[in-house]
């Protein structure tokens, strides 16, 4: 297993500790497992230390990592895992763009070692990411009893069910829950201006994004330089990508014989986010095209049309950032869902 590009995939830290750990390099992981006040980095996000002092993903933003790098060199040596508190100061959290400082509570847990998490434990971890299943990593950090939480026949499943819906880790009585949910996805239909912006910005904000187009001259590598792009028509290309829970869905080619079939195939799938450029009026004619083709009102409703939170934008770099904020909103705010 090849140790994988954190500038390309920037969350794939347990792939990078068990890359190491297999290549005989030795592994640590890091974990934030609580967090008060104006903490750098929010609860489950997590740094891998090889035995070298190798870095992937982080703790605190550069707060207290060299402090954690140096109690996961001594827990790969003794095998144990330990928890460690830190206080960020004012002067540190003001380094790394926070306005106070917060203390944070850190689980290290060397893997393969004494204590600590097996590699095949890890390697399960590993392998229900790449399936884009969801699932939890749960521990007790009293016990060191842990385990992967992945459906209803584990007793911790409520829990963690809730943990993976509100997208958060942290505490369920003695049990941290280490929320793994398949990384977002964002389709967008039609290689237009607005494209060009949004692509890079939800890119930048950790959406995995394809370009769709089947239009050579709109969807060319010239316009859109080191991004996916796909030639075929919409709802092949959306098969082709795969729609669930944790994709957005965004039209933007005003033209219904493209962005009628995204949209009829994001409807029949659980994608979280549907937004579609055009009028008021436009979608009203949208929506009853869809009502002859067989959806309902309640399909239909789960469109975000006129696409984009109503913030006043009219430039193309102005749609695209309200754009990405409804689908944020969305994300986050799953109950204010249509």
């Amino acid at each position: 297993m090849s140790i994988p590009d954190l500038a390309a995939v920037p969350d794939a830290i347990p792939e990078a500790a068990l890359a190491w750990a297999r290549a005989g390099r030795g592994a640590a992981l890091a974990t934030v497992i609580e967090t008060w006040g104006s903490a750098p980095r929010r609860t489950g996000s997590q740094l891998a230390i090889s035995g070298n002092a190798e870095m992937a993903g982080s703790v605190s933003g550069g707060c207290v990592e060299g402090a954690v790098v140096a109690e996961a060199l001594e827990a790969l040596a003794d095998g144990r895992p330990r928890t460690l508190t830190y206080g960020v100061s004012d002067a540190d959290a003001f380094a790394v763009g926070l306005a106070c400082g917060g203390t944070i509570r850190v689980l290290v847990e060397p893997v393969g070692v004494g204590e600590g998490p097996s590699e095949a434990l890890l390697a399960e971890l590993v392998a229900a990411r790449a399936a884009r299943r969801a699932v939890v990593y749960a521990v007790d950090p009293a016990s060191g009893e842990r385990r992967i939480v992945a459906g209803p026949g584990d007793p911790l499943w409520p829990e963690a069910a809730a943990a993976l819906t509100a997208d958060r880790a942290g505490f369920a009585g003695a049990w941290f829950l280490g929320v793994h949910n398949p990384p977002l996805r964002m389709a967008i239909v039609g290689a237009v201006h607005i494209t060009q912006a949004l692509a890079p910005m939800a890119r930048l904000a950790g959406y995995d994004v394809a370009v769709i187009d089947p239009r050579a001259a709109f969807g060319s590598p010239a316009r859109f330089p080191g991004m996916r792009l796909l030639d075929g028509w919409p709802d092949e290309a959306l098969a082709e990508i795969g729609l669930d829970a944790r994709t957005a869905v965004v039209t933007l080619t005003h033209d219904p014989k493209l962005d009628d079939p995204a949209i009829a195939a994001a409807l029949r799938a659980p994608v979280f986010y549907l937004g579609c450029l055009g009028s008021t009026r436009t979608h009203a004619k949208r929506a009853a095209r869809l009502a002859e083709a067989g959806f309902t009102p309640e399909d239909v409703a789960r469109i975000h049309a006129p696409v984009g939170l109503d913030i006043g934008a009219s430039t193309p770099s102005e749609i695209a950032v309200a754009i990405l904020a409804q689908a944020t909103e969305r994300l986050r705010r799953p109950e204010t869902r249509p």
